[in-house]
């Protein structure tokens, strides 16, 4: 053994993984599932018997939870899936900037200020119209893989 220092280059993120895995049999329909790369949610798994020669295999058929695009996959029910850790968090909405950034309050008192306004139609002339009557809004954040975008809002009353 040597005496020399091991230098390591640090990281931005914590390390930790964007997902797990877990058996492909054992993910059921409104799970979450990786496929091509996007985080999806499960709207229907149905699984094939096992052939001539092996694996029973399951078909998923997922919604990407943060574009709504259909995808769907085989993979033999034996093997590993990827699963997205997804987190849902609420903020409080402070201002809605000209080019279509929220500036959101975090739990411990700071702002966020890089998420976009959601693309679905109803979910934003509700954060709009509320804003604009002076409500006092909570907007629900989704993030999973990396990716953050608003998918809910609440109402707690007026300013």
């Amino acid at each position: 053994m040597s005496d020399d220092e091991h230098h390591f280059e640090s990281k931005a993120d914590s390390g930790a993984s964007k997902t797990y895995p877990q058996q492909a049999g054992t993910i059921r329909k409104n799970g979450y599932i990786v496929i091509k790369g996007r985080a999806c949610k499960v709207v229907e798994v149905s699984t094939s018997k096992t052939g001539k020669h092996g694996h029973a295999k399951c078909h998923f058929v997922a919604i990407d939870i943060f574009n709504g695009k259909k995808l769907e996959d085989i993979v033999p029910s034996s093997h590993n899936s990827d699963v997205p850790h997804v987190n849902r968090t609420d903020y409080q909405l402070i201002d809605i900037s000209e080019d279509g950034f929220v500036s959101l309050l975090t739990e411990n008192g700071n702002t966020k200020d890089d998420l976009r306004l959601p693309t679905d139609d109803a979910l934003l002339s509700q954060i709009k119209d509320g804003f604009a009557e002076g409500k006092d809004l909570v907007v629900s954040v989704m993030s999973a893989m990396g990716e953050e975008q608003i998918c809910g809002l609440k109402d707690i009353g007026p300013k």
